[in-house]
């Protein structure tokens, strides 16, 4: 079974070719994907690279952690799972309406 790898600290120029090319070195990659900004499609500096067995992304993670790429130290681990989000803490438009309106009730409002 494969293991999912953390990577992060990376040059803001990685692609996840570059990723794979890192990883291969160390066994069989199934897949690598650099996290990006939904809006602006900039890498956040961090990804994950998908090993085809454990003993591999162990390798991979021993040798990898720590060292330069691109003139920055990696940090590589093995990924956790996503923890669940809460939606009442995501921010934005739709979740600060009622600061929008100056708290207003619906009675309030001036049409």
């Amino acid at each position: 079974m494969g293991k999912k790898i953390y990577v992060g600290n990376l040059p803001f120029s990685t692609t996840g070719e570059s990723l794979t090319e890192i990883f291969s070195h160390f066994g069989q990659v199934h897949s690598s994907k650099i996290v990006t900004d939904r809006e602006t499609g900039r890498s956040k500096g961090f990804g994950f690279v998908e090993m085809s067995s454990g003993e591999e992304a162990d390798v991979a993670i021993e040798k990898l952690h720590g060292s330069d790429f691109g003139g920055r130290a990696l940090t590589v681990n093995e990924a956790r799972p996503m923890e669940k989000r809460d939606p009442s803490k995501m921010g934005g438009f739709q979740n600060d309406r009622q600061s929008f309106r100056g708290n207003r009730g619906p009675s309030d409002r001036a049409y």
